[in-house]
């Protein structure tokens, strides 16, 4: 069938008008119709004379499931645990977050990509996520600070992301069902079976991927939070207080927020030996946040144990996790975690609710612990363990982010409490 033009006369009211007298503008438009054969080559080739992209990747999860989507990023087919986070900003902070290596991060927030990527808002050096997967990706960006578009930041560091998929209807299947794992692909020579059976061949659980996210040696933190972004300044303490950072995958604000509440950070591998820490003379320890299983990584458990007593410690996340295992009480793999800037959490201490930001998806089980440990803070969503105290150790612990990038800064005074902990043990010494 040859395409031919057509034109068409358009009437369009202008404004509200009596029945007896109605304004109308008229303007022509001018359509081409296309051959049902041409229209069927275009679609199979996903190239030619369509303005929009099509379907070039598949999710498909172990329970059997795929979704059909659009890629953007890196190509290739990677494997990965696929977790949802409910934060409405964010995505960069979370695509450098080390705690989700080997994950792939589905954003219940339907729009991601309209402030483009900035080099500021990064908390690691790299991305360490398996993938990220979208409903709407953006086609513009509008934020003075952008210097490179989503796409292309992805590409650049060979991460796939996937778009144009029902991000819903897979949130309510993982709410269901628990975390799955799943296989992204752009890769047509791969069939659906194929796919389904590297998701049901690969595992997460009891892999240790602290070390893969974890600095080789050590080095000197320096940088303070920047004082366009300070936002609590209030009540510092003028001295010094020497912090040896585990890094099982520490996030760079985290070590902002502990600079500028005075203390100068010394961040060693995760595998540093608690004789040399003791060495450093540190007037106080962070366990910090990291990806997977804390049971798959004993060396740190056992570290932990050597240095509880030694010093004031204070855990993050992953470090809350090992700080339970240590202290004799167990830890067991969510449902489907916590993973979002939204999460309710009370503080037993003072009665007070913040609002928290989290990402985990393993949980200390209180009733597992011993006499003398506290359960200092709850979440109001599935009434888990949040936080931690052993006041005879001098050890306090939170399952979430203080530092809280990206979320809100309602936990960031636990920095203070840090540093008041530290401060009374130095001055009873």
């Amino acid at each position: 069938m040859a395409c031919r033009a057509m034109d068409f006369a358009v009437a369009i009211p202008l404004g509200i008008c009596s029945p007896q007298k109605r304004d109308v503008k008229l303007f022509r438009v001018k359509c081409s119709v296309v051959s049902l054969t041409e229209n069927a080559a275009v679609s199979a080739t996903g190239s030619g004379g369509r303005p929009w992209k099509v379907s070039d990747a598949r999710l498909v999860l172990e329970d059997g499931t795929i979704w059909k989507a659009k890629s953007f990023g890196a190509a290739g087919t990677q494997v990965g645990e696929v977790v949802f986070n409910t934060s409405l900003t964010g995505y960069q902070e979370i695509l450098t977050d080390p705690s989700y290596a080997g994950q792939f991060v589905l954003m219940t927030n339907p729009h991601i990509g309209n402030t483009g990527v900035n080099f500021d808002d990064q908390e690691s050096s790299q991305c360490f996520l398996g993938g990220l997967v979208i409903r709407s990706l953006s086609i513009s960006t509008s934020s003075w600070r952008c210097v490179e578009t989503l796409g292309d930041y992805l590409s650049k560091r060979n991460i796939m992301g996937i778009y144009d998929v029902d991000t819903r209807a897979i949130t309510r299947r993982l709410r269901e069902d628990g975390s799955l794992i799943g296989v992204l692909s752009t890769e047509e020579s791969k069939s659906d079976n194929q796919l389904l059976e590297m998701a049901r061949s690969w595992d997460i659980v009891g892999v240790d991927l602290i070390s893969g996210v974890s600095c080789q040696a050590p080095y000197e933190w320096v940088d303070k939070t920047g004082n366009d972004w300070e936002f609590n300044t209030n009540g510092r303490p003028g001295e010094t207080f020497k912090v040896v950072a585990y890094d099982f995958g520490i996030k760079h604000n985290i070590l902002r927020r502990l600079a500028s509440y005075g203390c100068k950070i010394t961040v060693v591998p995760s595998t540093w030996p608690a004789s040399e820490t003791l060495k450093l003379q540190p007037d106080g320890i962070l366990f910090s946040n990291g990806p997977g299983d804390p049971s798959a990584v004993p060396y740190a458990v056992d570290t932990v144990k050597e240095l509880i007593g030694q010093v004031p410690i204070f855990g993050i996340c992953m470090g809350h996790q090992l700080l339970g295992q240590a202290l004799g009480g167990k830890t067991y793999k969510m449902k489907f975690g916590h993973h979002g800037g939204n999460h309710p959490v009370r503080n037993i201490k003072n009665g007070q609710v913040e609002i928290s930001s989290q990402n985990h998806n393993y949980a200390v089980d209180p009733a597992s612990l011993p006499d003398g440990i506290e359960v200092t803070h709850i979440n109001l969503n599935d009434e888990s363990c949040a936080g931690l105290a052993f006041p005879s150790k001098n050890i306090m612990s939170l399952q979430y982010h203080p530092e809280a990038s990206p979320g809100p800064h309602d936990s960031d005074p636990v920095f203070g409490e840090f540093v008041d902990m530290m401060r009374r043990v130095k001055a009873n010494a």
